[in-house]
C-alpha cells in the first residue's frame, strides 16, 4: 500500500473485518493552504470525470450555450457524467439538432447507459449501443460545439494538440496555480486527454469553482460561475436521480463532481473550503460514507445534504434479501 494512503473505511460482516478502503482526503482554505488531511495531500491523481467542469470552461467563456440556444438542462450536460436516463438522451438529441452535428462526430465509443434501469429499457427495446449513451457524450458535444463555432477542426477535437484541448490544460493550470508543463496527461476512458494534479490542487480548483471571486481573470471567473450555476440548477443532469454527484449538487452551497477510480472534488461556498479525496481501490460505493463523514467533521450545517448521502448508501450492509448483515465504518481523522 502506498504511503500516500491511510485507512478511510472499514467494512464488517458478522463482526469480522471484511474490507478496508484506503485513500487520502485533503481540505484547503481560501488561500489554498492545507488545513485538514488524511493521507498525503501531494498524492498525484488523474481527475478523470472530476475534470469536466473545467473542460467546459472554454465553451462557457464563449457562451456557446446561448449561441446554440440551449436550455440550462442541455448546457449542464457539458459538465456531466450522465447515466443515460431517458431525459438525458432527449436533451442530448436536442443538442445535436441545435448544433447541427452528427452523432458520428463524437469520439467516445458506442455503449449502453450506466443506469441499470435505463440500460435494461434499451435492451428490451432491442436498441443498439449509441455514442450518446456514453456518460461523457455531453462533454464531447460541448467541445465539438465550441470547435465548430471557432472554426477549428471538429474531427480532431480529442487530440492533445487541438486548440480546445490546449485551452483546457491552460485553464486548469491557471486555476491550480501550476505550470501547464507540470501537469501529467493521459487518455481517459472516453478517449479525451485527462489531467493529473496533486490532491491539494484538486481541492483548490474546486474551491475556486465554488468561490469564483478567487479567480482574477474576468473571463475565467465568469465561465466558472456559469458552469457551477448550471450544475446546481440541474443536478439530475450531472449524474442521475440516484447518484452522489446529483445528491450533493442539490445543495446550492456546494460545487461537486466525481471521477472514475475513486477521485472526488467539492467546493463549499459559505465556508470557502475546497475538498478532494481519492479512494485507492477506485471504489465509488464508499464515497457517500467518506463525504458525509468529512462534512460532519467540518461541522457542516445542512444536515439534509448529509442525510441524502446516507440514504444513497447507508452505513449498514444488507444482503440480497435486505437483511442487515454488517456495517460500514469511517475510520479516518482530519
Amino acid at each position: 500500500m502506498s504511503s500516500s494512503f491511510v485507512p478511510l473505511v472499514e467494512e464488517y460482516r458478522g463482526g469480522v473485518l471484511e474490507n478496508v478502503h484506503y485513500g487520502a482526503v485533503t481540505v484547503v482554505d481560501e488561500t489554498g493552504k492545507v488545513i485538514y488531511q488524511a493521507g498525503n495531500p501531494e498524492h498525484m491523481t488523474f481527475l478523470r470525470s472530476a475534470a469536466k467542469p473545467f473542460q467546459a470552461l472554454p465553451g462557457m467563456k464563449r457562451q456557446i450555450d446561448e449561441l446554440y440556444g440551449l436550455t440550462g438542462k442541455e448546457a449542464a450536460l457539458f459538465a456531466a457524467s450522465h447515466r443515460g436516463e431517458s431525459f438525458h438522451i432527449d436533451a442530448l438529441e436536442s443538442i445535436l439538432t441545435k448544433m447541427d452535428v452528427s452523432e458520428s462526430t463524437l469520439h467516445c465509443c458506442s455503449t449502453y447507459p450506466l443506469n441499470e434501469q435505463a440500460k435494461a429499457e434499451r435492451h428490451q427495446n432491442h436498441e443498439a449501443p449509441r455514442r450518446l449513451f456514453h456518460n461523457c457524450s455531453g462533454k464531447h458535444l460541448g467541445l465539438i460545439g465550441l470547435s465548430k463555432h471557432m472554426g477549428w477542426n471538429t474531427e480532431t477535437y480529442y487530440q492533445l494538440d487541438h486548440p480546445v484541448q490546449q485551452e483546457i490544460i491552460e485553464s486548469l493550470a491557471y486555476l491550480a496555480e501550476v505550470p501547464a508543463s507540470s501537469i501529467p496527461v493521459g487518455i481517459d476512458g472516453c478517449g479525451l486527454p485527462v489531467h493529473a494534479l496533486p490532491l491539494h490542487k484538486i481541492a483548490l480548483v474546486y474551491l475556486k469553482l465554488a468561490c469564483p471571486d478567487l479567480i482574477a481573470d474576468a473571463d475565467t471567473r465568469a465561465a466558472a460561475a456559469r458552469i457551477a450555476k448550471l450544475m446546481n440548477e440541474n443536478p439530475d443532469m450531472i449524474a442521475d436521480t440516484k447518484f452522489v454527484c446529483s445528491a450533493l449538487l442539490k445543495d446550492s452551497n456546494l460545487s461537486a463532481k466525481g471521477g472514475a477510480k475513486g477521485v472526488y472534488g467539492i467546493g463549499l461556498r459559505k465556508e470557502r473550503l475546497g475538498i478532494s479525496l481519492k479512494v485507492s481501490d477506485g471504489s465509488e460505493q464508499v464515497w457517500p460514507c467518506i463525504i458525509a463523514t468529512i462534512l460532519e467533521k467540518l461541522g457542516y450545517s445542512d444536515r439534509s445534504t448529509i442525510d441524502r448521502l446516507y440514504e444513497l448508501v447507508p452505513n449498514v450492509i444488507v444482503n440480497d434479501g435486505g437483511t442487515v448483515v454488517g456495517e460500514r465504518k469511517p475510520v479516518f481523522s482530519l
